[in-house]
């Protein structure tokens, strides 16, 4: 029975968001657990949808789990310096003082972008792998839209990441990190690890698993296979506005020959099909006239997506560009899925269910240039 070290530190970072996330952020509880502590986090993300959880799951019986914090800011803007440091100084303190450890299992994203530090990840992992030592495994499981950089593959001995998206197995990613990191109990750590970066973006909505050519690209991505501890293609997050931006191909194994092998040919794989994911993207107005054509004959609704304004992707999902071309362009029967605007909302309160009134929409946090409607 292995001691092992477990805990989670999320965050997807729109870096052209204005508005920073604080510590008070990470530390309520929203749409997520709140930041939790020691066995808090085995009661919280226990039976969830996150990794850790998958984790937990078929590691629990065998080992001794030793939780020390796990968190999640959702996606916004920059975490703070405040924030940062409070959260990963407080995860690395609680891993010294539970040392000594057989190995780390880290529940991470893998786009966060903070005031200090540009990759949030690296060097949370820099400080970890310097709390164990050089000898001591550490697996990690990261997004699908991950921004992996040379630090998160140095400092680790497996990274897994989810293969879909939407993110429906991030459990099971949860679970190949398990399988991972039994193999890494019982031979330690390998000496191989590549990281192959692929020289162009993928917009979000081309990066979907439904459908070719991202399908295919994540269905070659294995755990624990022959030499190999893991293979992993993530597509990385454009709205991380950093160097390390965009997709990666990622191996650790037990030969260096064998790591650079396996990234090879799924990095020459994916090159040749970039022009795949080149997807034409289109103007607002282009946009809602394609869509009102197609509306004329459908027989179902026609979605028409401002991907870029997704607060899923911590963006402000209140600019006014789709709307004011579906109404200047004469769009019937349209609605509006939401536009986020607490002082339409509250003004729309006190005027009370069924009242008309005549107020300014949307337009107050996003970018230069977004106005109200």
């Amino acid at each position: 029975m292995a001691r092992i070290a477990v805990g989670g530190f999320h965050h997807e970072t729109n870096c052209f968001v204005a508005e920073r996330t604080d510590f008070a952020y990470f530390a309520s509880h929203r749409d997520r657990p709140p930041l939790v502590r020691g066995n808090d986090v085995i009661e919280w993300l226990g039976d969830t949808s996150f990794a850790l959880s998958g984790f937990l799951r078929d590691m629990s019986a065998l080992h001794e789990i030793v939780p020390l914090l796990w968190t999640s800011g959702g996606a916004g803007g920059l975490v703070t310096a405040d924030a940062y440091e409070r959260i990963a100084g407080e995860l690395v303190g609680r891993l010294s003082a539970a040392m000594p450890v057989d190995a780390v299992y880290l529940d991470l994203h893998g786009a966060m972008v903070s005031e200090p530090f540009e990759d949030g990840e690296g060097e949370l992992l820099r400080r970890v792998r310097a709390a164990v030592g050089p000898q001591v495994p550490i697996a990690i499981s990261l997004d699908y839209h991950s921004n992996v950089t040379p630090e998160m593959v140095e400092f680790t001995d497996s990274l897994v990441g989810y293969r879909t998206y939407p993110h429906v197995d991030r459990p099971e990613t949860g679970q190949f990190a398990a399988r991972a990191m039994s193999m890494l109990l019982e031979r330690g750590r390998p000496p191989g690890r590549a990281l192959r970066k692929l020289p162009f973006l993928i917009p979000l909505n081309d990066q979907c698993t439904l459908v070719e050519p991202s399908k295919s690209m994540t269905a070659r991505s294995v755990v624990v296979e022959g030499d190999l501890i893991n293979l992993s293609y993530l597509a990385g997050f454009p709205p991380s506005d950093l160097y390390w931006c965009g997709p990666a191909v990622i191996a650790h194994a037990w030969s260096q020959a064998a790591a650079d092998r396996a990234a090879d040919a799924l990095t020459r794989e994916i090159a040749l099909r970039e022009p795949e994911f080149a997807v034409p993207m289109v103007s607002p107005d282009d946009g809602v006239r394609e869509a009102m054509a197609i509306a004329r004959t459908a027989s179902r609704p026609v979605v028409l997506c401002d991907t870029q304004d997704n607060p899923g992707c911590g963006a402000s999902a209140d600019t006014t560009g789709v709307l004011e071309a579906l109404v200047r362009l004469g769009a019937e029967g349209a609605v509006v899925g939401y536009l986020c605007d607490e002082e339409a909302a509250a003004t729309a309160h006190r005027a009370g269910t069924g009242a008309d009134i005549a107020i300014a929409l949307g337009g107050r946090s996003g970018p230069a240039g977004v106005v109200p409607f």
